[in-house]
């Protein structure tokens, strides 16, 4: 995940210095030329008008898009650090064996507890997943 975060930052730097380097072409290119004329001036002032908006536009998506991607990660982030607790039913023992594992960390048949411990579930054992409704 964190090479997906670093890709899209890389991405965004990268555009951000080629969108900025053509807007310096562009102003010389602007001032180079005549603009004297004054419908040249009022096309000017359009295009710039335009351009500062679609300027603010374009940062308001990248600040809702980067807001909302670092949302939802937080809340998988969450999710996957929920801790549940698993009973471990075998048919010899009375008793289920307990233990605490990330919810990230549990599979079908199989679990890594809070202690880095690997379970694996047998054909003939139950488990029961408690407090995963929350």
């Amino acid at each position: 995940m964190l090479g997906k975060i670093l890709l899209t930052l890389a991405v965004t730097a990268i555009m951000f210095f080629v969108l900025r380097q053509r807007q310096i072409a562009e102003s010389e290119e602007f001032q180079s030329k005549d603009s004297n004329s004054p419908a040249r001036q009022a096309k000017k002032r359009t295009d710039t008008t335009l351009t500062k908006d679609l300027r603010i536009g374009a940062y308001l998506f990248l600040i809702l898009m980067v807001g909302l991607g670092g949302v939802l990660y937080y809340y998988q982030w969450r999710d996957d650090r929920l801790v549940l607790t698993i009973n471990l039913y075998r048919t010899n023992q009375a008793q289920p064996t307990t233990y605490e594992v990330y919810k990230n960390q549990l599979n079908e048949r199989s679990f890594v507890t809070t202690d880095g411990i690997t379970v694996t579930v047998a054909g003939d054992e139950r488990m029961e997943v408690l407090e995963l409704d929350r």
